[in-house]
């Protein structure tokens, strides 16, 4: 096998393509995988603006095929050949919060594409066996590569118990803000997206989600509002809208500090809960049983060669997942 592959190399802010990468080696109880698609997210646009000092291959979300195993990993073998899809947190095992049941915030983890770990936007990548999960057979890469923003979506469940009859407010209808507004509208809250772009607005009024610009939104009124901006302007504006005694998600990864009120969060006895990583299992199933299709949300494919242009369009106003792949596919 090579010794070098290609793939976009993040230092000291900036995005590189690269065909001089090593190959990643494995230990036991790893795969290497190839990769099939890989999608940018905000994380990785923040990551260009210094959210973490990490140097690397950048990215996390990405579908890919087992084509080797590390030696002396039991039942290894039955992995090649295999179609997965991988949580980004590899962790210790050992430490009181792995032992805890709480994995995701291992003490000594490291975080695919994010923080010591290199990513998916590469030929290969490692990652741990008990990391992976095999994709159904009849799910589409195009769509089994949302499984780890889906995941995140689905996180809110996990978390808040969403009644019916909850006064929901969804503030973003970016890449993620989609995702957990399709998951949002299956518990049948009344729910209401804030969403600014043509695009957004489209996509979400064609699946019966209403939408609406930010002036409209009534002050102290929200059992549970979700902010999934990215901006500091999205957290004020979800205080704003939350009810006293109400309940505040944080979706977003801020590069920065935000200032925050905290004498009027206590005053007004509100919940504010972070929330990151969700369940792998659920999200593919839900794809697999078209509850969510979030194939609609795709608006470019790149070759890795065109990385950093894929990254450029990722970022303007308005657009929704753009993707990467290790060979040349046809520009949505």
């Amino acid at each position: 096998m090579m010794e070098k592959m290609r793939g976009l190399w993040l230092d000291n802010r900036k995005l590189a393509y690269r065909e001089d990468i090593p190959l990643p080696t494995i230990k036991p109880g790893e795969a290497l995988i190839r990769l099939r698609l890989a999608g940018i997210c905000a994380t990785d646009l923040e990551m260009l603006k210094g959210y973490y000092p990490f140097s690397g291959v950048l990215g996390h979300e990405f579908v890919g095929e087992v084509v080797s195993i590390g030696d002396d990993t039991p039942a290894g073998g039955a992995w090649i050949g295999t179609r997965v899809v991988g949580e980004i947190n590899v962790t210790c095992g050992e430490c009181s919060n792995c032992r805890g049941g709480r994995p995701n915030h291992c003490d000594r983890r490291s975080v695919l594409g994010i923080l010591n770990h290199h990513g998916v936007f590469a030929e290969y990548l490692v990652l741990p066996i008990w990391n992976l999960h095999a994709v159904p057979e009849g799910l589409p890469d195009e769509a089994a590569v949302f499984t780890e923003p889906l995941a995140a979506a689905l996180e809110i469940s996990d978390q808040v118990h969403i009644e019916p009859n909850d006064k929901t407010l969804l503030i973003g209808a970016g890449r993620l803000g989609q995702l957990v507004a399709r998951i949002l509208a299956l518990h049948g809250c009344d729910l209401h997206v804030v969403a600014r772009h043509p695009r957004q607005i489209q996509l979400l009024e064609s699946i019966g989600i209403h939408t609406f610009p930010v002036e409209e939104i009534s002050a102290r009124h929200y059992d549970l509002v979700v902010e999934a901006t990215g901006s500091e302007q999205g957290f004020h504006v979800a205080r704003q809208a939350v009810r006293p005694r109400g309940t505040i998600i944080l979706k977003s990864t801020y590069a920065g500090d935000v200032r925050v009120d905290f004498s009027s969060i206590v005053v007004d006895e509100i919940n504010l809960v972070g929330s990151r990583c969700g369940p792998f299992q659920p999200a593919l199933r839900m794809m697999e049983s078209g509850l969510v299709d979030p194939r609609p949300l795709i608006d470019a494919c790149y070759p890795l060669e065109a990385g950093v242009v894929a990254h450029d369009q990722a970022g303007q106003p308005g657009i929704m997942k753009v993707l990467l792949e290790p060979a040349l596919c046809e520009q949505r």
